[in-house]
């Protein structure tokens, strides 16, 4: 073989073994570019950081080639607009919960947190291994939308008030900024439901424009500086058991990407969902340390307001119920799986929580 011949199968050789490692994906990869629009501002970062996790995890599986932009409330569209803006095609997803638009169809309330539904583990678990994914998307599809999990905040806080409320008198008449479908619940006691986009709560807490304020809990309330404008602090946000952070996705779009890039969105998307809900229960307590040295006063909410409300609640499913198919296919497998869980609940989480909780107090 003469010279020039060696040195040409010796190059080829050693191009061969680069070439085989080299991934399928890499070279048939189409360069996708989508913009993510968010409910909340950048500064709750616990929430709007689930949103650059999975930008950073799906552009360095893809090489680059599968790249979102996301932008916080109001960058692109108000935060209540994020669902409106990914069904007309302005952006290819958003981040926000489903409850915020009650107004188009109650249903779309179930899959972020029902009053005195699933608390976080029992909604990942609804989710993902007890019917709930395939109920959303059947849902959502009416809208042209896919839906996928992308956090959750654990059970939050009951919110901030300007003055102490004792007894279910107290609540009546009270404006109170509450989300999703809690407002029809609180509004059949005689509070006054208010919907108000996250960077307009303070300032209408602090001008007396509303009495209450809920917002998440510890960690992101002290960010927004709750505490200076209404000390007293109640618990527990019954209408936000196990919260989740909706990730939509328009279906045209979704449907053009690669069966690659819709596995790789939806992992990124998993770890976002579990890494959030771990965020919170990391930064809790040292935030709810904080508040209290800031003058929070924390107060359980009366017995007779859980109770009041409790029943109110279930008595609006049953009226939405007789008007709406969708929410009662819905909401009667939400609750069968909530009654199912709790039987285990009772055995094993709840007496070791409660043992806990008492053998610390004890020291």
């Amino acid at each position: 073989m003469k010279r020039r011949d060696l040195l040409t199968a010796a190059g080829l050789g050693a191009l061969a073994p680069a070439a085989l490692a080299a991934p399928a994906l890499a070279q048939s990869a189409p360069t996708v570019r989508w913009r993510l629009t968010a409910s909340v501002p950048k500064v709750l970062d616990a929430i709007f950081g689930a949103n650059e996790l999975v930008a950073k995890y799906v552009s360095e599986a893809t090489d680059g080639r599968f790249t979102i932009q996301p932008f916080a409330a109001g960058e692109i569209v108000p935060g209540l607009q994020a669902l409106d803006a990914v069904q007309n095609g302005t952006v290819e997803v958003a981040q926000t919960p489903l409850y915020y638009y009650t107004g188009k169809d109650p249903t779309f309330a179930c899959f972020t947190t029902m009053p005195f539904g699933l608390n976080a583990r029992q909604q990942n678990a609804w989710f993902y291994h007890g019917g709930g994914r395939e109920l959303q998307n059947e849902f959502l599809a009416g809208y042209n939308l896919v839906g996928f999990l992308g956090g959750n905040t654990g059970t939050q806080m009951g919110g901030w008030f300007r003055k102490e409320v004792k007894t279910l008198e107290d609540f009546k008449g009270l404006k109170f900024r509450i989300g999703g479908i809690a407002g029809q619940v609180v509004a059949k006691l005689g509070v006054v439901p208010q919907q108000i986009a996250p960077s307009d709560i303070y300032p209408s807490l602090e001008k007396g424009t509303i009495d209450a304020c809920e917002w998440v809990g510890p960690y992101d309330d002290e960010k927004l500086g709750f505490v200076k404008v209404a000390p007293y602090y109640y618990y527990p946000g019954w209408w936000d058991g196990g919260p989740t952070m909706n990730v939509v996705v328009n279906k045209a779009k979704w449907d053009e990407l690669p069966k690659a890039y819709q596995a790789i969105f939806e992992a990124a998307t998993a770890y976002a969902n579990a890494d959030m809900l771990a965020k919170y229960d990391a930064f809790n307590p040292a935030a709810l340390r904080r508040l209290v040295a800031q003058g929070a006063q924390l107060r359980p909410f009366p017995p007779e307001f859980l109770d009041a409300s409790y029943k109110a609640a279930n008595e609006l499913y049953a009226e939405i119920s007789a008007k709406n198919a969708i929410f009662k296919k819905v909401m009667d497998a939400l609750i069968a799986f909530r009654n199912d869980e709790y039987l285990w609940w009772q055995v094993g989480e709840y007496p070791y929580d409660s043992y806990m909780i008492r053998a610390r107090q004890r020291g």
